[in-house]
């Protein structure tokens, strides 16, 4: 596949992953938070702090199904994936919300536009010396108050994934340590306000992180 010179390889890598298995990961993933209540009560907290603040981005979509769940908790929400496949199903699923091909790591937005970002499972593919301009850039679109939540699986190693969803597939994710994650929020100006380290649940291997940080009203 043609890659642009300017763009890196683990993008274009994650872009073909993820285009590759669109369908089969939406339909396996589907029903994911009838069966979590801590996912379910993460985003139902987001949701309540962020309110009818602003609108939301939910950067890293997928197939749409958080962007459709916090639609329904009353949020001004769209979705942005890298992946065209990916968001060809979101727009087939959720016709009434809005939903865009884009990187995270150069989002067409304007600074201080988002009242709240969703970066759920969607830091993983970046490699971590390049996570400290991927936050700055997602902090840079929050408004002053505006949040972003983030979830992650807990740990310190590169996986290489060559299967997935019954599709051969090649690209990395990684696990992250939540005070290695804690730590990118505030070097990008943001505070804290919440972290939830959880057991894992089948067919989970590891335990899963939850961060909700908030970008001050003034710079530090």
């Amino acid at each position: 596949m043609f890659r642009p010179v300017t763009e890196l390889a683990y993008l274009t890598d994650t872009r073909t992953a993820y285009d590759t298995v669109a369908d089969a990961y939406a339909e396996e993933a589907r029903d994911a938070l009838a069966t979590s209540p801590w996912d379910r009560a993460v985003l139902g907290t987001f949701a309540e702090l962020v309110g009818d603040t602003g609108p939301v981005g939910d950067l890293g979509c997928g197939p749409g199904r958080l962007t459709g769940h916090l639609a329904s908790l009353g949020l001004d929400v769209f979705g942005v994936d890298l992946s065209p496949g990916m968001v060809s199903v979101a727009r087939r699923t959720y016709p009434e919300l809005r939903f865009e091909v884009g990187s995270m790591h150069a989002l067409e937005l304007e600074d201080g536009s988002l009242a709240g970002a969703l970066a759920w499972y969607s830091l993983i593919h970046t490699p971590p010396e390049r996570l400290p301009a991927l936050v700055a850039e997602l902090a840079r679109v929050l408004a002053p108050g505006g949040r972003l939540l983030t979830a992650f699986q807990v740990g310190d190693e590169r996986r290489h994934i060559s299967q997935g969803y019954g599709h051969e597939v090649s690209f990395d994710a990684y696990r992250l340590q939540p005070d290695f994650v804690a730590g990118l929020f505030e070097d990008a100006g943001l505070e804290l306000e919440a972290r939830l380290v959880r057991a894992p649940q089948e067919p989970e291997k590891v335990p899963q992180a939850y961060l909700l940080a908030r970008k001050p009203q003034r710079p530090k």
